[in-house]
């Protein structure tokens, strides 16, 4: 069976998907930013989940495999590292195989606390980290009508769709 080649102009479109659960002595990162928040989200890393869930949206739009396979946390490299520099690395990866990001879209799933006003600058980071127009980025936020661990306040979990455009010289 033949597959066609990615050609000039083509959109190709990854998803992302991450949850963490709270824990004390944490701060809590959403998007490079930090929440006002007694508990914090545990993990490898900063555990940033919406971070997280955006780095495998491009990485799987460009079909470069997944952020456990580029950044380990078995890696001491990447403890408690700013999930922003694991983006930024992403980003830099896509560049280099010629991939433009065209669109990001993403929502959080969180019972408490309140991040909207925190929206625009996670969007402000996220554009600058990428290169790209704080208009590209869109963030959302829903709550789980306290049904299951995020309703119960237990954890976080943020969806990513990026799009992106191939430019066919790869």
């Amino acid at each position: 069976m033949k597959f066609a080649k990615t050609v000039q102009g083509i959109p190709q479109v990854g998803i992302g998907y991450d949850v963490h659960r709270f824990g004390k002595k944490r701060r809590l990162i959403l998007g490079g930013v930090r929440i006002a928040y007694h508990r914090g989200l545990l993990g490898h890393s900063d555990a940033d989940v919406l971070l997280h869930a955006l780095c495998d949206a491009l990485l799987g739009a460009a079909s470069l495999g997944d952020i456990g396979k580029h950044f380990p946390n078995t890696s001491r490299k990447y403890k408690n590292i700013s999930s922003l520099v694991l983006l930024k690395h992403v980003g830099k990866m896509l560049k280099a195989k010629r991939f433009v990001i065209i669109h990001l879209d993403s929502t959080l799933v969180l019972q408490e606390p309140e991040i909207l006003p925190y929206v625009p600058k996670m969007q402000r980071n996220i554009a600058r980290t990428l290169g790209i127009a704080r208009s590209q980025v869109s963030i959302k936020a829903t709550t789980n009508e306290r049904l299951g661990f995020v309703g119960r306040g237990e954890g976080c979990a943020a969806l990513a769709l990026a799009t992106v455009l191939a430019d066919g010289a790869r």
